[in-house]
């Protein structure tokens, strides 16, 4: 008889722009594992202390929820919040006829104890600054001083619920090393995952537009960083970094005084503004604006779902 639970599934968790995706597809390839991609819509709407949603909201909500919506995923409303979004990792495993079920979480991914009180984790960690770097060009910041705080706060909560874990809950890599070295690292990651590792997993860029591992891709802000950024992005992150097994740059420090953080801030705004007012023209865009302010929901439906299509296109 099929389980229609899952009681201890596997959870990749870390900051955007870390290597999650090409992870994920690495995952996605083993014949015996299944993964879901950008698994947020299970915990956004759950409180930090464990208040599920209400579940006619949470229906609406998943309505225009561009990830969701490409899952094709059924909700059942006969069950009860914490059953509903262990359902959608079950017809995962159960569409692909793999056995063990994962999801990738960049945010919010203490909640994930809250419906899997079981859950074992993968940290996946990738040098702050290529982070930042890389925040910039996908419009989610103005500069690095901002775009580093996806970064913190994922670090932060990993910090926060790798303490309420036990060892053999949970295995952390980098970026660097499954760039660097992706067999190996693999090799490690499939046995925390009990499978025996597969050639497969390295074989996703024939079924993807993602390329093979390129060491090409480790410390790019070397390169693609100016001086003065760099010094910015470590004058919040040298200690984290250090930590975390990273060296310095050896620039000298800058000391980012209020004045100046308020103007990166208005900058960063000011960028992300540009950016979205180009991507979605100026009538889409200020129609988002009031849309979700004081618009009915069938319009602020209608808006979300114009500006998920144009985000899938830019996301192929």
């Amino acid at each position: 008889m099929t389980e229609t639970t899952i009681s201890q599934p596997f959870f990749l968790v870390g900051a955007e722009r870390s290597g999650t995706t090409v992870l994920r597809l690495m995952f996605d390839h083993h014949p015996q594992i299944a993964w879901c991609n950008e698994f947020e819509y299970a915990v956004d709407q759950v409180s930090p202390n464990g208040q599920w949603p209400d579940l006619a909201n949470y229906y609406a909500w998943l309505e225009t929820h561009r990830i969701f919506q490409a899952t094709g995923f059924s909700i059942d409303k006969a069950l009860e919040y914490p059953e509903l979004v262990n359902s959608f990792l079950v017809q995962k495993r159960d569409r692909t006829g793999k056995p063990v079920v994962g999801a990738t979480v960049h945010r919010h991914f203490d909640r994930l104890l809250h419906v899997w009180p079981e859950a074992r984790f993968i940290h996946i960690i990738r040098d702050g600054r290529d982070v930042a770097r890389s925040c910039i060009g996908m419009g989610w910041a103005g500069n690095v001083w901002c775009g580093v705080d996806r970064w913190l706060e994922a670090e932060q909560l990993w910090e926060s619920l790798q303490r309420s874990l036990t060892p053999d809950r949970y295995i952390e890599l980098t970026y660097e090393e499954l760039i660097a070295n992706p067999k190996e690292t693999l090799m490690r990651l499939s046995e925390f995952l009990n499978v025996p590792y597969d050639e497969a997993m390295i074989s996703y860029s024939e079924k993807s537009t993602y390329d093979l591992p390129d060491p090409a891709f480790i410390q790019q802000w070397r390169r693609k960083l100016s001086e003065l950024e760099i010094r910015l992005v470590e004058s919040r992150i040298s200690k984290q970094l250090i930590e975390r097994g990273y060296e310095l740059s050896g620039l000298p420090p800058v000391e980012v005084t209020p004045l100046m953080a308020k103007r990166l801030k208005l900058q960063d705004w000011w960028s992300r503004f540009q950016f979205r007012l180009n991507r979605y023209g100026t009538g889409l865009f200020f129609s988002s604006y009031f849309a979700r302010r004081i618009g009915p929901k069938q319009w602020r439906d209608r808006v979300q779902l114009q500006i998920n299509a144009i985000d899938v296109q830019y996301l192929k």
